[in-house]
């Protein structure tokens, strides 16, 4: 078997890190390693598959002789390195969402459309968590029945938006518990906004920033990447996107109005058998998804399923998923599985 040379760009941070996890898991092809993060993290040492690794600098020279590179460090990095990388004939694969909506960047969940890689020019982006959950779960009922409009409100864990978000929950749990008032509120609804909120014990409706008609980029970023991947350009769709004090797995009640009907059974079979989705559905043991269960799994899991009455055609669901491993770490190394698969990297 070809081995790869390969290089994690944010090594050091929470996805980086879990990336490096799934890699060894899924005994990924390596030939050589590289880890890569900011001038602060230069120098730590991490161990991989029985080998200790040195931190290094992420600098355009440092992607020389790299065949695959994992980008995990935001955006104005990627913007920065991408194109560097990308000239020194690395195929980068981006959890950022700076190339997303590029029309010359394919937008990739395997299970969903792994035929757009075949139009790679060096880049391909991985995209927002909240939405490659949702476009898991609709794809197989978009091939069954269509959709025709979509509905959705997230319920999203604080890991989506960093270790530090998470060391914040808790401290101000800690802090709530013992009756105290004053404690640190830095990370919400993010770091530079002008007011910031508690999260423990607590929701925010909103994550990211608004834009002008009132919903936040994390919405549009839900509305429009669902669009390219699903190849539906026009699909109606709506989004809410919440914070919860949840440490990790994201949760989307997710409405489908579908072109053609589909019993509650249809609607289980058909994800049953589809790829990376687990229904787990009876409500008579009071089993639905839910993330304290589901996180440090990789699939993509449904439950709740039943008929809304007040459409045409109408599909409820509730979809759980780990916004770390499947949000962003495991969907990358799934991509270059599937780029080693189609003879594309």
């Amino acid at each position: 078997m070809k081995r790869y040379n390969v290089a994690i760009v944010g090594a050091t941070g929470m996805v980086g890190q879990t990336i490096i996890q799934v890699l060894q898991e899924r005994n990924f092809p390596i030939a050589g390693l590289k880890l890569l993060a900011s001038s602060r993290s230069a120098g730590r040492e991490i161990e991989v598959m029985g080998r200790t690794y040195k931190v290094e600098e992420a600098q355009p020279e440092a992607f020389a002789g790299v065949d695959v590179a994992f980008f995990s460090a935001g955006g104005s990095v990627s913007e920065k390195l991408v194109p560097e990388a990308v000239k020194r004939g690395t195929v980068v694969i981006d959890n950022s969402s700076a190339f997303r909506m590029a029309e010359d960047v394919p937008l990739v969940v395997p299970e969903v459309n792994p035929e757009a890689l075949a139009e790679h020019k060096g880049l391909i982006a991985n995209p927002n968590c909240s939405t490659i959950q949702m476009v898991v779960a609709l794809r197989p009922l978009q091939q069954a029945a269509g959709l025709k409009r979509v509905v959705v409100s997230t319920y999203q864990a604080v890991s989506g938006a960093g270790k530090q978000a998470v060391d914040e929950m808790l401290a101000q749990s800690e802090a709530v518990l013992a009756g105290k008032s004053d404690f640190a509120k830095e990370r919400f609804p993010h770091a530079n906004a002008k007011v910031r909120h508690q999260i423990a014990f607590n929701m925010l409706p909103q994550i990211d920033v608004f834009v002008d008609d009132g919903y936040t980029k994390e919405e549009m970023k839900m509305i429009n990447e669902t669009r390219k991947i699903l190849g539906l350009p026009g699909l109606r769709i709506t989004a809410t996107t919440v914070r919860v004090p949840v440490i990790n797995g994201h949760s989307e009640s997710v409405n489908v109005e579908l072109e053609r009907p589909l019993s509650t059974d249809e609607v289980r079979e058909i994800l049953g058998k589809a790829p990376g989705v687990v229904v787990m559905d009876d409500p008579a043991e009071l089993l639905y998804p839910m993330p304290a269960l589901l996180s440090g799994r990789d699939e993509v899991f449904v439950g709740r399923i039943r008929v809304d009455r007040s459409v045409e055609y109408g599909i409820n669901m509730w979809v759980v998923s780990d916004n770390i491993r499947k949000g962003a770490a495991t969907n990358s190394v799934q991509i270059a599985e599937e780029l080693i698969a189609r003879s594309l990297l």
